[in-house]
């Protein structure tokens, strides 16, 4: 088995989906990971809001982590669905950008799911040119619920939340520093 610290390494494609908490959580553990070991980070996150001051986005300030908020917020309630397609198509331009700039060693495409499954984005033409033109040792954590097949058919490594509990189905309110 290679050791860890070899340098040659192939990048994975990680998937986060499902309907449970935890899949930013878990794709920023994956950062907070790979920048301890001195790997080169990026996040793009698709539909929070480019003016949120969450707790991670601090963070990833004050780490020097490259980070880029390019949605609206809450999409499902948007009053200008177009004005949010158009963001996810900047976005994935933005994401194309950075997977071939050779600047980043993992780089996340937080909430990536949804322009895929509203076919904001064409999936098959997402998961094509990810296949063609992600750098093979650069790995690609994506984020979101109900992911395409294709995305799926991509991944290396796909973990599903599944909900089973949680405090805001008692009325308990989002809490900083859990939810944001």
């Amino acid at each position: 088995m290679p050791d860890a610290d070899t340098p040659s390494r192939r990048g994975l494609v990680i998937l986060y989906t499902g309907n449970g908490k935890g899949k930013t959580t878990a794709a920023l553990g994956l950062v907070m990971r790979a920048w301890g070991h001195g790997l080169r980070c990026c996040v793009i996150q698709f539909i929070k809001s480019e003016r949120g001051r969450w707790g991670e986005t601090r963070a990833a300030e004050r780490m020097g982590i490259a980070w880029h908020a390019l949605g609206a917020g809450f999409t499902w309630q948007s009053e200008n669905l177009e004005h949010d397609r158009a963001r996810a198509q900047e976005g994935w331009t933005l994401a194309q950008t950075e997977i071939l700039s050779g600047n980043h060693d993992l780089i996340v495409l937080d909430e990536f799911t949804y322009p895929l499954r509203y076919g904001w984005l064409d999936a098959g033409e997402v998961v094509a040119w990810l296949r063609d033109h992600r750098p093979p040792e650069m790995h690609l954590v994506i984020t979101g619920r109900d992911a395409v097949d294709e995305l799926m058919a991509l991944s290396d490594l796909v973990t599903e939340m599944c909900a089973i509990k949680h405090p805001y189905d008692t009325g308990l309110a989002a809490q900083r520093g859990i939810e944001f």
